[in-house]
């Protein structure tokens, strides 16, 4: 055997031997600071009582039981494992490297049919490094699907360790809108409003006899229109990429004529329509740091626009910009948070977007979002404040299990630091 194998070897089994196992057990977290996202509010000198899956408790009068795990965390604070609401995740490697991304397709017949759930790849090192910041939910999102304005099908991930990290496929259909992608409808912003509403008009003709076939001059595949049925029938939401306010009323006019659910991403010109984004009840995923136009759909972005969607009563939650979409997605979505707590954002509401706002974007708030029981035990202990960039987790849970904090990044600290043991 060479040098190399056998250190390759013997690397692979320390590594194996520090993974926490995967089992049900019992951990009683005490002695913190505990952010529920509930009535109750910040607790301190808290307990949050493990049990399997599940939140059992959650308190400063917790009895423990005696077969508990006990991690005595006091002064650290506690929260839900946050959620990323427009991530890559699972679907690149390496974004300068086409042949690891699949978020997008080029050509072909598919359009709102382009489904992302069947590329996810749950042993990507970026989703590693996304739990290890902090991060237990996203939704990972396509890009681009041949048929424009449509990018396709998004899937809702659970972090979890093991196999698979897809929680729900077809959480929604994301449509992109906007001067920089009108070249890919005709050159025309009208036109891709003209072919959304096109292709709602003949889903709901599909639905109403679904032994029809497209006519000969449709636009749209089978494949696509019985997507779109599913918005149609309210099973999904339609999710409008868009910036400008003008298209953000063109959003709004679209769910009062179509009764449809719509979540709204991007929103750059979107505080200028607070009022009547909070009326529609269109809830919008926004980027917090991004307060500078790219092109000419932005001119109007302004840094403090979290608070004042907030402030009006629009439901937000957080993205980050497109170069971390898939790596550093949890420690740049903290600091997004901070920077909206910074322009104006109450804390607990950006706490909130991080988390409950986000279950109640995706509808999964009955079992994620807060820490209570029943709630999926996604629980994360930070050794300071989590909108600090300087903060680290102590300990993560998803789905009621420990898991490592290893990463591609801290094993290469760990072989080549040239102060290491």
């Amino acid at each position: 055997m060479s040098r190399l194998q056998f250190r390759t070897l013997f690397f692979g089994f320390l590594l194996a031997m520090t993974q926490i196992p995967a089992f049900a057990e019992t951990v009683a977290i005490v002695g913190v600071t505990a952010h529920t996202n509930t009535q109750k509010g910040t607790l301190y000198d808290a307990t949050v009582l493990i049990d399997g899956e599940r939140i059992l408790a959650v308190g400063t009068d917790v009895e423990i039981p005696e077969d508990a795990r006990l991690i005595e965390a006091t002064g650290s604070i506690v929260t839900p494992g946050f959620m990323n609401s427009a991530s890559h995740l699972g679907l690149t490697e390496v974004s300068s490297v086409d042949s690891t991304s699949d978020y997008s397709v080029e050509g072909g017949p598919l359009g709102a049919a382009f489904d992302v759930q069947y590329a996810l790849n749950a042993n990507s090192e970026l989703v590693a490094l996304a739990r290890s910041d902090g991060l237990a939910r996203a939704v990972s999102i396509p890009e681009r699907a041949a048929v424009a304005p449509f990018a396709g099908l998004g899937a809702l991930l659970h972090l979890r360790s093991g196999p698979s990290i897809l929680q729900q496929p077809r959480i929604g259909l994301f449509v992109e809108i906007g001067g920089q992608t009108s070249d890919e409808s005709g050159g025309s912003r009208s036109a891709q409003w003209v072919i959304l509403r096109r292709a709602l008009d003949e889903a709901g003709r599909l639905r109403r006899n679904s032994r029809s076939i497209p006519s000969r001059d449709s636009y749209f595949s089978r494949y696509d229109l019985e997507t779109l049925q599913e918005v149609s029938d309210g099973e999904m939401p339609l999710i409008i990429g868009a910036d400008r306010e003008s298209d953000i009323h063109q959003a709004i006019r679209l769910k009062q004529e179509y009764g449809i659910r719509i979540v709204l991403r991007g929103g750059a010109e979107a505080w200028l329509v607070a009022d009547e984004l909070a009326a529609a009840s269109i809830p919008v995923v926004i980027d917090p740091s991004f307060n500078l136009p790219q092109y000419f759909d932005q001119l109007n972005v302004r840094d403090d626009s979290a608070a004042i969607l907030q402030k009006a009563g629009v439901l937000i939650s957080f993205k980050v910009s497109s170069i971390h979409t898939s790596y550093d997605s949890g420690f740049t979505l903290r600091e997004v948070a901070g920077i909206a707590v910074s322009n104006g954002l109450d804390y607990s509401a950006a706490l909130k977007a991080l988390t409950i706002n986000a279950a109640e974007t995706w509808q999964i708030s009955d079992h994620y979002g807060t820490l209570q029981a029943g709630k999926d035990a996604d629980v994360v202990i930070w050794d300071g404040d989590p909108l600090e960039p300087s903060t680290l987790p102590v300990a993560i849970f998803v789905n009621g299990t420990q898991i490592s904090q290893q990463t591609r990044q801290t094993r290469l600290r760990d072989r080549y630091h040239p102060n290491r043991n």
